[in-house]
């Protein structure tokens, strides 16, 4: 399964190059950044977005956070086979993120939002109307997570509704990245 993996993940980049938004799968490390960043505690949903191959999944997983919490959001039909394949308890949905007040059960509460969207390469309007999704289906005290390649300690998008309480830089990962955390506070 290891090897399959990245060839899979550099398949669909070929294919959808702008959709994927990086040319290999997330490290292990920067996926348990990321992990790590979300409450254990709780009884809402984690949603992923853009789970690809499953490393955030994992990590999420391994970090505590119960399978029937988790609920994953992906657009490419390869990968969702692929993640209901190695993670047959964990809710996977094919879908767009665009459409994520569409995708989160109606009256769902939701504690985390963990993305892995490569929000920087994607149409504006698009990241934007992604972003300020977020802000509509998180709890208060809620947190999302994002990274980015860019290293600069900014977000490129202002969520309205989130603020940023922390960040992460992740060396290990190729190419080195920024994790961010953000609270819902309105």
């Amino acid at each position: 399964m290891r090897r399959i993996v990245p060839s899979m993940f550099l398949r669909e980049w070929i294919h959808h190059p702008a959709a994927v938004g990086a040319v290999w799968p997330s490290s292990g490390r920067l996926a348990r950044r990321m992990a790590a960043c979300v409450p254990r505690c709780g009884d809402g949903l984690v949603v992923e977005l853009g789970a690809g191959t499953g490393a955030v999944t994992q990590a999420l997983l391994e970090h505590g956070i119960a399978a029937e919490r988790l609920v994953v959001v992906e657009r490419s039909p390869h990968f969702v086979r692929h993640l209901r394949r190695k993670f047959p308890s964990v809710t996977v949905l094919h879908g767009d993120a665009r459409r994520l007040t569409e995708l989160v059960p109606p009256r769902a509460r939701v504690d985390a939002i963990v993305s892995s969207l490569p929000l920087r390469s994607l149409p504006q309007a698009d990241a934007r109307t992604i972003v300020a999704q977020w802000g509509q289906v998180l709890r208060l005290g809620g947190c999302a997570v994002q990274f980015t390649y860019d290293l600069r300690n900014r977000l490129h998008y202002e969520p309205s509704g989130l603020r940023q309480c922390s960040t992460h830089l992740v060396w290990a990962n190729v190419p080195p990245a920024r994790v961010f955390t953000l609270e819902a506070c309105s």
